[in-house]
């Protein structure tokens, strides 16, 4: 018997990085998972790696800014699958550059699939949850949510909002008396597909990208973090395991927040 045996969790972002270690974590533990994503290949890919461990998983286009299709996938998770124990808001990007230089458009599509996307999802997540029996949300923060950082100004300020959006919305849960635990986990520097995305001056500048290795030198564990390492750190949130944890944040970065050097991190 796997930690989430029985389960249904689903994964936003599930597509690649990080949300793919988690879903191919959280299916070898036992969950049926919904793998969700605009990347439909990536998706495709996420399936058969978790099928070919043994595992269940279903994928569903989506785009996490539109409410619409956030009340339509859900809906479809219930139909499907009966209900939704789990859900990993994990569906993320991040713009870099100059706060001077950062254009409104920029800021405004960060915040919309960072902040937007984690408010809709939990809102619409919560009764389905509590409905099925009670269960986990869990937010993909970052360290760049718990401090500032340079040139990322932008999206600390989608992870710090994501950070006390979690802790808010736990204590609405449990004030009302929801069985719904809600944590945030903010992940360091982890290498994993983002980096060859990410422009380090925005959409308007040259495709700068940024360097792992080099910011691997910001931690004291002195290398880029694992996805799996993350994902074991998921898989803690969703289980029983931390069943007396709730509004908290884990923070899973190679001692980098202990005072290991001032660099930038980007996850996902």
């Amino acid at each position: 018997m796997g930690l989430v045996s029985g389960k249904v969790a689903m994964v936003t972002g599930g597509a690649s990085g990080i949300g793919r270690a988690c879903a191919e974590t959280l299916a070898r533990e036992g969950a049926s998972v919904v793998i969700t994503d605009i990347d439909a290949e990536g998706m495709a890919a996420t399936v058969s790696s978790i099928e070919s461990q043994g595992g269940t998983a279903i994928s569903m286009p989506h785009d996490v800014t539109d409410e619409e299709q956030w009340q339509t996938v859900l809906a479809e998770v219930k139909n499907r699958l009966g209900g939704l124990h789990i859900l990993l808001n994990n569906a993320g990007i991040a713009i870099g550059g100059p706060l001077l230089e950062m254009t409104l458009e920029d800021w405004q599509r960060q915040n919309a699939i960072n902040l937007d996307g984690v408010f809709l999802g939990t809102k619409h997540g919560i009764p389905l949850i509590d409905q099925s029996g009670g269960g986990s949300i869990i937010i993909l923060s970052s360290v760049a949510g718990l401090r500032g950082s340079p040139g990322l100004a932008g999206y600390s300020a989608s992870k710090g909002g994501v950070r006390l959006f979690s802790k808010s919305a736990a204590l609405e849960c449990a004030n009302a008396g929801l069985k719904v635990r809600i944590n945030s986990v903010h992940p360091g520097i982890i290498d994993t597909p983002i980096w060859t995305k990410v422009r380090a001056g925005g959409a308007h500048s040259g495709a700068n990208t940024i360097d792992p290795a080099a910011l691997a030198a910001a931690t004291v564990a002195h290398r880029a973090g694992r996805a799996e390492e993350i994902a074991d750190g998921v898989l803690y949130l969703a289980s029983d395991l931390s069943s007396y944890v709730n509004g908290s944040e884990l923070v899973i970065d190679g001692g980098m927040t202990a005072g290991g050097g001032n660099r930038p991190a980007i996850e996902q």
